[in-house]
């Protein structure tokens, strides 16, 4: 970072230059101080966003209290759920696959989209309000969907039918919603904070994202069906949804009044320069936008770019060219072929984050059936009213005392990271994430009772932060890196059509992927084998490549 001070004055353009002035960051209050610590030359009179307070950043971070507060209550429900309404045992891991396969072939194309939108209320949160609508939307359908059928319908099959449907298709668009909105969250916090701000505010992330975890298990973990309010609002089921909506209601409008973003807008000041040009109000953008071919050399007006992947961000012939021209040249085909090309060590950290994200999911979105199964020993397809099912029912609450257990432990692992990062580094900490939920799953496997299963949860949470931390770290690593070799080289950056929105989608189109290959396996793998205990081994198994690829490739 380049400060202005008396010894290194800034340059500026000469009056005939099509270079505009342009206005800073708004300064968060009390802040001045940092503000000025913050500055950087950069063209067009662009800063580095100032410091944000600790209380903008956890406001920011809030919505990952209540995204993991409600994907708790699905992943503790979803296949009890979609087990007692009769949903068939060979199919209850295929509804897995729609949402990811949706989201993987749209991830890139939304996060991409997002790098473009002129909404007034700025590129990010137009998209984050709108998938959190359809989270709402999916939650009340899978929570309420048999209970609705039961209301409207009197026919057994035809009501069974359709709640199955109906159930279905609330967990596919809350699933769907839920894994898209990561990818927007983690692009507008890149957009609106420094350096410094992004890892302290995916610290933030890790943390809140462990306490809304267990907060979500824990209300989960209750017997609502005999309580006071589970007699008024009819069932256990609606007394959960009733603190899930109004937790992601809350959550989701401190997020989107937590930092000010800046709309992207039509630059018309310069003649010089007939395209369209890209530009965020203020001009105080992390490196979206076009210059014209007669600006200075590039090195030395090249915008400061805060996104992980992109070279989209810097100036390039894509960029010049009218922003219609840009938006049209968006096809699946060439967002494809832009994360297909990205360096190797961006690809390799996709894989080793797909090979996480698929151990991980085996084992969390069937670990109550798990307990209530293998370690309690009871049977979903009894009949409602008998003790097999009971028990199985109770191994399920028992199982969101575990996640809960994996939450907390997510928590506060986050803490230990930053205490562990001097001695062994981000890829000492991805190395050790992996080995301890590998190791902790095959132990949970192979003595499946109810102490060592709850004792090992916490492993889960180490996992969990990791994934949610580590690999956005290694990320703005490896730009930082880059930004700086070309610097000093002052090479020219390559041609390619990725932004900041497309930047988080790559990685975060992984998760998707994990989701396919979990969804389309699992099912099959656990009718051959007869059991779900394959599920926690396989796992442990997947985990334990991932290391190996770590330390390998990584």
């Amino acid at each position: 970072m380049t400060l202005l001070t008396e010894d290194q004055p800034c340059r500026f353009p000469a009056p005939d230059s099509p270079l505009a002035s342009t206005e800073h960051y708004p300064v968060d209050s009390g802040q001045k101080e940092d503000y000025l610590d913050s500055m950087e030359v950069a063209v067009f009179g662009a800063v580095e966003p100032p410091k944000r307070s600790r209380g903008r950043l956890l406001m920011h971070g809030m919505v990952m209290f209540g995204r993991e507060f409600c994907y708790a209550v699905e992943a503790a429900f979803v296949t009890p759920v979609l087990l007692s309404v009769g949903l068939p045992r060979r199919l209850y891991s295929l509804v897995w696959l729609i949402s990811p396969i949706l989201g993987f072939v749209l991830q890139p194309i939304i996060g991409s989209a997002s790098d473009y939108c002129r909404s007034p209320w700025g590129r990010r949160r137009p998209y984050i309000l709108l998938l959190g609508i359809m989270m709402l939307v999916g939650l009340t359908l899978f929570l309420n969907g048999d209970a609705v059928t039961s209301a409207v319908l009197e026919d057994r099959n035809v009501k069974r039918t359709w709640a199955i449907v109906v159930v279905m298709f609330g967990v596919v668009m809350f699933d769907f919603a839920a894994d898209f909105i990561d990818g927007p969250i983690k692009a507008y916090l890149f957009d609106v904070c420094s350096h410094r701000d992004k890892e302290r505010g995916l610290h933030y992330h890790a943390l809140l994202t462990g306490l809304g975890g267990a907060c979500g298990y824990l209300i989960g973990a209750m017997d609502w069906g005999h309580s006071a309010l589970g007699f008024a609002l009819g069932s256990e089921y609606q007394v959960i949804y009733f603190f899930s909506s109004i937790t992601w209601g809350i959550f989701l409008t401190m997020h989107l009044f937590s930092i000010p973003e800046k709309p992207l807008i039509k630059d018309h000041s310069s003649d010089s320069c007939p395209s369209s040009s890209l530009l965020l109000e203020g001009s105080h953008h992390n490196g979206y936008g076009a210059v014209c071919k007669e600006l200075p050399p590039l090195p030395e007006i090249r915008q400061r770019s805060f996104s992980a992947l992109s070279e989209a961000n810097a100036v390039t012939p894509s960029a010049k060219q009218p922003n219609s021209e840009v938006q049209k040249r968006m096809t699946l085909k060439s967002l494809l072929s832009a994360v297909i090309s990205m360096p190797s060590h961006y690809r390799c950290l996709c894989v080793s984050h797909l090979l996480g994200w698929t151990a991980f999911l085996c084992n969390m979105l069937f670990f109550t059936d798990f307990m209530g199964q293998i370690v309690y020993k009871g049977n979903p397809y009894a009949e409602h009213n008998s003790t097999s099912y009971a028990t199985y029912e109770r191994g399920v609450e028992v199982g969101c005392w575990g996640l809960c257990i994996n939450a907390v432990s997510s928590a506060l692992y986050s803490y230990v990271q930053r205490l562990l990062l001097p001695y062994i580094g981000l890829k000492g900490l991805y190395f050790l994430g992996y080995f301890m939920f590998g190791l902790g799953t095959g132990l949970i496997g192979l003595f499946p009772n109810i102490v060592a299963t709850l004792t090992l949860c916490s492993v889960f949470g180490v996992m969990s932060s990791t994934l949610y931390t580590i690999p956005f770290n290694l990320i703005s690593e490896y730009h930082k890196a880059e930004e700086e070799q070309r610097k000093l080289s002052n090479d020219e950056p390559a041609p390619e059509g990725r932004g900041t929105g497309m930047d988080c989608a790559a990685l975060t189109c992984m998760v998707q992927l994990a989701q396919v290959i979990v969804g389309a396996g699992l099912g099959a793998l656990v009718n051959l084998a007869g059991s779900v205990i394959v599920v926690v081994l396989s796992a442990s198994t997947v985990s334990l490549i991932g290391c190996l690829f770590i330390a390998l490739f990584m």
